[in-house]
């Protein structure tokens, strides 16, 4: 028997060994889904399928590593490392970074995180004088929430504002005008959204160099497919086909992503967008007890559109799970806390208990009794390594020498000077692209070869700016390792953050870690896109176990969970 068939059962074997033609795997949670297609992956790769011609597309780039890792030691023949592995957006980026001059694209374009994204939009709406109506209008944040909702579902402004945003239902013109902007901008800039990477995509599918780009693979496979949206559905279509080796794992019963527009609809219609293909259920559940899988049999058999399954398992029994019904928010985090210092008394650790909750912001009240208590903890979810201030300063200069169109970036980047304000940087951006255009050079060039003016506090700092962005980038042709370009760009940092920050040393530590990060690239650009497309979880401030105990309590966000799935949930 091949080593990557041990261990199967009969359900997972018969995934595994599918032959030619789409592929839908019905996995139900704990019944072994990532067994089964690092298991697919190598068998695939043993019977003849270049590795290189396999695309396995992951919700993380991390799932992809775990699955190629594990095909890869289920493996004699062909190393399994040269699978394409990653998520949509960022195999879209690799993509476009090859074929991108068909759909217009320069190579050198900058991917913009959700930060940058609403950024962009705070800029257009003051330009545009919606800052200072006298009607309430969307924040920032809202408008790109409303502009993703769109691209992403595909569905007109006015039905996604009556659907999801009703109370800005009367703000549909001037949201259109925001949207023609930033699309402008954005091109003017060479800079691309998430969203973009998926629609040019597409685009590029549909274009004449859309043949060359199905060329490369023979088999792709999606894990998650339950959390996929209509344009990734409609990406692997034009990719693979009607008839195509297109295998999809996935479970409706875990979509949980319909605010990013996800489609539970993409996974439950598989069978009839695909007729010819094979449907597998793996319902044998290794994870949890049979008490825990009968109640969520109970759960998933109220759902009148859901594949039929029903979870099983060969576990010995265990504690019935409970419903408690609180008072209020406090009520419950006293309960909780009380349950938990109860199953620490009876042997179980802090460590080995995690609280469960939804979304980052609901942990509040319950992390407050936590403290009173003297109750260690660390906190997975909420802000992440790339959503601290201080390491999207460091990461808008190396942006401003990959892109120096990149006018998010500039404006940041100038804001960390002292003295220099928000009306400030746009005179010295304005007054920078001048002399960039009078003497035919980019922006970049201008501000390291031209005088720039500056009051007598900024002057000094500037200079130094100026000195490092120029080490940073290096001789022309010759750009030096990215770990070196951001110790040189440290330096600025260890200038500026103590004026500008709380904690410097902390966040200058961050930098480090920052460098360590891009110790094993050779290039700037695509460290960056690497970056954004699959940051880091934390940052330091909550990434390190508390000092108070040698054990610690981990609360955990259901999404942050999914994303890093080796956590243990104690009830």
């Amino acid at each position: 028997m091949p080593a990557y068939l041990e261990g199967l059962n009969p359900d997972q074997e018969k995934a595994v060994l599918h032959g030619e033609g789409p592929l839908l795997v019905i996995a139900g949670a704990g019944s072994g889904k990532t067994k089964t297609l690092a298991s697919r992956v190598a068998h695939l790769i043993e019977t003849g399928v270049d590795a290189d011609r396999i695309l396995l597309l992951t919700f993380t780039r991390r799932a992809a590593d775990e699955m190629v890792r594990r095909a890869g030691a289920a493996t004699e023949g062909p190393s399994a490392s040269a699978v394409w592995g990653g998520t949509f957006h960022a195999t879209s980026n690799r993509l476009l970074r090859r074929f991108g001059r068909a759909v217009g694209l320069e190579e050198s374009f900058t991917v913009i995180d959700r930060g940058d994204t609403e950024s962009m939009f705070g800029i257009l709406r003051s330009e545009h004088g919606f800052a200072t109506t006298r009607t309430r209008f969307p924040r920032k944040g809202t408008i790109a929430s409303i502009y993703s909702r769109v691209v992403n579902a595909r569905t007109p402004l006015q039905q996604t504002l009556d659907e999801r945003f009703p109370w800005c239902s009367n703000h549909k013109d001037d949201l259109g005008v925001l949207f023609t902007s930033y699309t402008q901008r954005k091109r003017d800039h060479n800079v691309l959204d998430y969203d973009d990477l998926l629609h040019y995509l597409k685009a590029l599918l549909e274009s004449e160099a859309g043949d060359a780009v199905r060329a490369l693979f023979d088999h792709v496979l999606v894990d998650e497919y339950q959390d996929t949206n209509q344009i990734q559905a409609d990406i692997l279509r034009s990719l693979c086909g009607a008839n195509g080796n297109l295998s999809v794992v996935g479970d409706d019963a875990q979509s949980i992503y319909s605010f990013r527009a996800a489609q539970v609809e993409n996974i439950l219609g598989f069978p009839d967008e695909y007729p010819a293909s094979t449907v597998v259920t793996l319902d044998r559940n290794y994870r949890s007890t049979p008490e825990i899988l009968a109640t969520s049999n109970a759960v998933i058999g109220a759902s009148e559109v859901a594949f039929k399954k029903e979870l099983w398992t060969e576990r010995p029994n265990g504690p019935v799970p409970e419903l408690v019904t609180c008072f209020d928010e406090a009520a419950q985090a006293e309960w909780v806390c009380d349950r938990v210092l109860e199953m620490r008394e009876r042997g179980i650790d802090l460590r080995d208990q995690a609280v469960l909750f939804r979304t980052g912001h609901h942990s509040g009240g319950l992390e407050l009794e936590l403290g009173r208590r003297n109750i260690p903890f660390v906190k997975f979810g909420g802000l992440t390594f790339l959503e601290a201030a201080h390491v999207k300063d460091l990461l808008s200069m190396l942006r401003v020498l990959d892109n120096p169109k990149d006018e998010l970036a500039w404006n940041r980047m100038l804001l960390m000077l002292p003295g220099v304000g928000q009306a400030t940087a746009a005179k010295l951006m304005a007054h920078l692209a001048d002399v960039a255009a009078g003497a035919d050079v980019d922006v970049l060039e201008a501000f390291l070869r031209y005088e720039v003016p500056a009051s007598l506090d900024t002057r000094e700092v500037l200079g130094l700016l100026r000195s490092v962005l120029d080490d940073a980038r290096g001789p022309e042709g010759a750009e030096p390792p990215p770990s070196a370009q951001i110790d040189a760009l440290g330096r600025f940092c260890e200038a500026v953050f103590e004026r500008n920050y709380d904690d410097p040393k902390a966040r200058l530590g961050d930098i480090d870690h920052l460098a360590s990060l891009a110790a094993d690239y050779r290039s700037r650009g695509r460290f960056l896109t690497d970056l954004t497309l699959d940051p880091p979880a934390s940052t330091s401030s909550f990434a390190e176990a508390p000092h108070l105990d040698d054990d610690y309590l981990i609360p955990v966000s259901y999404t942050h969970l999914r994303a890093h799935e080796t956590y243990l949930l104690i009830s």
